[in-house]
């Protein structure tokens, strides 16, 4: 019996949630983030399709996207609302087997049998029928084939992506639209002359661990191969990361009240962290200067801690690590678990 891992990636969710609460802006471009006011400083969150049109997409100042789709319907970010829909999304693909939560609009399934597009089907209409949202259904022999089908099934279709038509599909595509690239590790590769999928996949192993390291060298010849070795786990989602960031309407142009904030954040994140009895491992500082350039950089504690002094401690030390003390309009500080 053949065993396959489904991805099941819910269409637009926040702003289709948003749609479901107010269905008269159904077929109008919506965007969440902030608290709804595209005046105020803030970022996209989800952006329906309508708005992504206009090139409205998630990571965008708010500002930004406001003048791109001037007709947009502005939405603030309601957390509340929408963990109440993914765990009554959860709990429905949960029916169907094994499931590992990725987040609050995605999951992976592992089922067996030789018709799993009847399966992903199923998990659509089942989904559907439940909570009157629409996903797409990524069908893989292994959890990055099936991440990487969904992107092709988008959105409310279903994709299956195998080792037999893994190079015909992506072969050509350049490296970052493989799942665990990003720009900077693209752009290093193609300065290497490896700008494709084949091409990552064919490069030597050892000339890519002298540039990569060991570890990651080798991963990435195996992860243009399309291989993928890890197994859908049912085990409860554990996040590897807390944090706490704020946006500020006027620019912070003076680095003591900088240092203020970052503490005062640590403190807060420090708070939230007393009931997970995890201990830190290491603390790292995100400023985004003016206008919109952001940089990051982390501070390791000598020893693991849960102690609000000393995350608030290694927040400061990673802060001294900034060589630039220009305008600052956002501030975040995130605690990594061992």
């Amino acid at each position: 019996m053949a065993h396959w891992v489904l991805h099941v990636d819910l269409d637009q969710f926040l702003a289709a949630v948003e749609i479901l609460r107010r269905p008269e802006l159904r077929g109008r471009p919506v965007v969440v983030g902030g608290d709804g006011d595209p005046a105020k400083r803030g970022v996209v969150s989800t952006a329906s399709y309508e708005a992504r049109a206009f090139g409205v997409h998630s990571g965008l100042p708010l500002r930004t996207a406001a003048r791109r789709c001037p007709n947009a319907v502005f939405l603030p970010v309601d957390r509340e609302v929408y963990e109440a829909a993914s765990a009554r999304v959860m709990a429905t693909l949960r029916e169907f087997g094994t499931v590992e939560e990725l987040g609050w609009d995605e999951a992976f399934l592992a089922v067996d049998g030789d018709g799993p597009e009847e399966v992903a089907r199923r998990i659509r209409a089942r989904v559907h029928a439940a909570t009157a949202l629409a996903c797409t259904v990524g069908i893989g022999q292994n959890r990055l084939q099936a991440k990487l089908a969904t992107g092709l099934g988008k959105p409310a279709g279903v994709f299956r992506l195998t080792d037999a038509t893994w190079f015909a599909v992506l072969g050509d595509q350049p490296t970052d639209a493989l799942w665990g690239i990003g720009p900077k590790t693209a752009k290093r590769l193609a300065a290497m002359g490896i700008d494709t999928v084949t091409r990552l996949a064919a490069a030597d192993p050892r000339m890519l661990a002298a540039h990569f390291g060991p570890a990651i060298g080798p991963w990435l010849v195996r992860l243009a191969s399309g291989q993928d070795s890890s197994s859908v786990t049912g085990a409860p989602h554990v996040p590897r990361s807390r944090g706490r960031e704020t946006t500020y309407q006027h620019d912070l142009d003076d680095w003591d009240a900088v240092r203020r904030e970052v503490a005062s954040l640590a403190r807060r994140l420090a708070d939230d962290l007393a009931a997970e009895r995890r201990p830190v491992s290491r603390v790292v500082v995100k400023v985004r200067y003016v206008p919109f350039t952001t940089r990051t950089h982390g501070h390791t504690p000598a020893t693991p801690t849960r102690e609000a002094a000393a995350i608030e401690q290694a927040a400061l030390a990673a802060l001294e690590q900034f060589p630039e003390r220009r305008p600052v309009r956002l501030l975040g500080v995130r605690a990594e678990f061992r």
